[in-house]
Order: C-alpha cells, then sequence, then structure tokens
C-alpha cells in the first residue's frame, strides 16, 4: 500500500501562492519520509553523490533538483540519525561529539541537549524524498520553507488565521533543517520555526538573514489560504 495523502490538491498552485506571497528566493521544498522502496516514484533519480540533508533541501530549493537519498548518500551522522535513516552513534549519544565542536559546557549539557532532540524511530526511514514543491511527484510529509523573518511572520499569521492563539516554537541552535524542521514536525503534526545551525547555514546556502520553517502536508491548504488574506489585510505591512 502506497504511502500518500487521501485529500488532493494542488502542489503547483499551493507552491505558487507561497512563492508570490512571501517573496521567496527559491522553491518551497516538498519532503518525504519514504519506508518503503514501493513509495518511490518510478523513474525517481537516486542521488549518486554523499552530501547531508541539509544540502539536498538546498539543491530542491535553489536548482530544482527532484532525487532520493537512502541512508549511505547521508553524510552527516546526526542528521540521518534524527530522520529515522540510522541509529545513534556512541559519540553523539554520550555528549562527545558536540562536546568536541566546543558547543557546550560539558558532557552532561551535550547529553541533556542531545536526549532532547525530536528524531523519527531509528532504522524505520528507508529514504529521503526531494522535490521543489511545484514539481513533486510524490505525496509530501511536509513542505519545508527557508525564507527571512518577515515573510516568515506571514506564515505565523496565516497559522493563527482560523482559530488564533500563540505560536511555540522548539529548537536548539543544532540539526534545525533535519531534527527542528522535518523529524519534529512529522511526529508533532503542527509547524515548527527554526533559525538554523551552523552546519545549516555553512552548507545548505540558509543566508544570514532567513530562517527555516517545516509545516505539515496536510496544513498545505489552509496556511496558503489564510496567506493570501493576511498579506493583503489592511493592517498589513
Amino acid at each position: 500500500m502506497q504511502d500518500v495523502i487521501r485529500t488532493r490538491f494542488d502542489y503547483a498552485e499551493a507552491s505558487k501562492v507561497l512563492k508570490e506571497t512571501l517573496n521567496l528566493d527559491g522553491s518551497p521544498v516538498a519532503f518525504k519520509f519514504c519506508k518503503t522502496p514501493d513509495d518511490i516514484p518510478e523513474g525517481m533519480a537516486h542521488i549518486s553523490e554523499k552530501l547531508r540533508h541539509c544540502q539536498m533541501v538546498g539543491m530542491a530549493r535553489k536548482e530544482g533538483k527532484i532525487f532520493y537519498a537512502t541512508v549511505d548518500n547521508h553524510a552527516c551522522m546526526g542528521g540521518s540519525w534524527a530522520l529515522g535513516l540510522r541509529e545513534l552513534t556512541p559519540s553523539l549519544k554520550s555528549g562527545e561529539f558536540y562536546y568536541k565542536l566546543g558547543k557546550f559546557e560539558s558532557w552532561a549539557a551535550c547529553k541533556r541537549t542531545i536526549d532532547r532532540v525530536p528524531h523519527v524511530e531509528s532504522l524505520t526511514t528507508y529514504a529521503t524524498l526531494y522535490a521543489p514543491l511545484e514539481k513533486a511527484p510524490f505525496d509530501p510529509t511536509l513542505v519545508l520553507i527557508i525564507t527571512k523573518p518577515k515573510s516568515m511572520l506571514k506564515l505565523a499569521q496565516s497559522n493563527l488565521y482560523c482559530l488564533g492563539g500563540r505560536i511555540t516554537s522548539n529548537f536548539s541552535g543544532i540539526q534545525s533543517v533535519c531534527s527542528d524542521a522535518c523529524a519534529q514536525v512529522y511526529l508533532n503534526g503542527t509547524p515548527n520555526y527554526s533559525l538554523g545551525c551552523d552546519g545549516s547555514r555553512k552548507y545548505s546556502g540558509i543566508e544570514e538573514g532567513e530562517m527555516v520553517m517545516g509545516i505539515p502536508i496536510e496544513m498545505i491548504p489552509e496556511i496558503t489560504y489564510a496567506l493570501k488574506i493576511v498579506t493583503g489585510a489592511a493592517g498589513s505591512s
């Protein structure tokens, strides 16, 4: 049985709205956690390089690439663990890895952080799929948006348009594109904003003035509907 969304909508039209209302530099990225080979569309390219997840997102966003990656294509241990492709390495689990990078005062501080990193159950993901949303040949799990804070404001307002409330984000300055914007969004079913991390800013083209956000695919029709209203509202800037 293939993993498809039941309620269909036009991905190209949704991407057009997101691009135009948010003035995006590049495309929204369709991303999918693929559990079996059967869920990979026929003819979809298998990337040959070994790269980081955030780099792959950048390729779909800026270059329009459509492809899938299996565990051997993922260069980042922490990222591929967060995405459910492999088990957590001993150095990450103990706190040693981030301690050696100089990011924390102690191994204990590293351990407290890594223990709270949202992650998909290990070895449950067969492949990760990437495409610009407007060209996605698969039903995404979620959509990734990388843009400036002002545009993120409009996404936040659109998220609250129907029911109101408050926005809560969860991040720790590490594993932003893999954990914050993908694993957490998949597991919680709610959008999440992240400031990015050193790795994603170094390798994937996230600029100094940009943030990253993940949105469950089921929410995209609601978000795009509200975006057209909130960006045109009398009080909008």
